[in-house]
């Protein structure tokens, strides 16, 4: 499928942009490339392998600029990325995707932009930012869901999803090491080694950059307060067990005496004079409330209950 890069992106067949100088975008699939490279007189010195791709970044060619994309899927970045290729050079770009993922993008792109001025350059940015266009949303969605974590912990509620937690900081590592490949390429793009882009276009790529950095800050914004709500959480937790401690350890030193006198009194010397006493029932007992009596007023003097 072709693209001429016009005021939009016009589906074309090869036919009219070939020879003419114009400016496209083509998405093959791997068969088609091998089937067709050397009719786009790309010049490269490492073939795209669709079956290689772990990252997303571009390398510089003898006459060609040749590279991946792995994209993590936004509904779940932390299952597994979708993965595409391009080659490219000053007359255009191929992308070499078997599932779909860059047509989509581009269809993306046809459907939203308009150009005064359409290049390649603009193209690019363009097919850039519709990686990343909804992920500030994105972000500020992951970044409501941890506030009523957070107030659900300070409430006290003890069924705080911990596993919900885990999940979102490892769907915002991914997308945070995304965004760093990402300024990568575009970095490699603004370098222009092979003077493919013209230099008045160049800052298309800086303001992508840009924008990939604010993503970037924010990701590891929310990565910190996922570490903080960790550390908020077993907090909450070391508080409430030290309170569970707290309450044993007063309970046990009330028991003290009393388990004291049960002790003295449960020996039954055939000599002890309060055997025989009438009172000694009665004066335990006394003695045993004024001991728990004493020690609560006591402990509640001391704010320990």
């Amino acid at each position: 499928m072709f693209f001429a890069i016009e005021e939009t992106l016009r589906e074309v067949k090869r036919s009219e942009i070939k020879g003419t100088g114009r400016q496209f975008v083509a998405v093959l699939t791997f068969e088609e490339w091998k089937n067709s490279k050397d009719s786009f007189e790309m010049g490269m010195d490492i073939e795209p392998d669709l079956s290689e791709i772990f990252l997303t970044k571009a390398e510089v060619n003898y006459d060609s600029l040749t590279g991946t994309f792995a994209v993590p899927d936004r509904k779940n970045p932390s299952a597994d990325d979708l993965k595409f290729a391009f080659v490219l050079d000053e007359k255009g770009v191929v992308f070499i995707d078997d599932n779909g993922t860059a047509l989509d993008i581009i269809r993306g792109v046809q459907r939203t932009k308009k150009w005064k001025m359409p290049s390649l350059e603009r193209f690019l940015y363009d097919f850039l930012d519709q990686i990343v266009k909804d992920d500030l949303r994105l972000m500020e969605k992951y970044e409501d869901e941890l506030d009523h974590m957070e107030q659900a912990i300070i409430d006290g509620d003890e069924t705080l999803p911990s596993g919900r937690l885990n999940d979102i900081r490892s769907d915002i590592r991914y997308l945070r090491i995304h965004y760093e490949q990402l300024m990568d390429l575009a970095a490699e793009f603004e370098e222009n080694e092979n003077g493919f882009f013209k230099l008045e276009n160049l800052r298309y790529f800086r303001l992508f950059i840009n924008r990939a950095e604010r993503l970037h800050e924010a990701s590891m914004s929310l990565r910190d307060y996922t570490m903080q709500l960790r550390d908020l959480y077993k907090a909450h937790l070391d508080i409430k067990q030290n309170r569970i401690m707290t309450v044993l350890t007063v309970v046990t030193t009330i028991f003290m005496p009393l388990t004291l006198i049960v002790g003295w009194y449960g020996m039954n010397f055939r000599y002890m004079p309060e055997l025989n006493w009438e009172w000694s029932y009665p004066v335990v007992i006394a003695a045993s409330i004024v001991i728990v009596i004493g020690s609560l007023l006591f402990f509640k003097r001391k704010k320990w209950l």
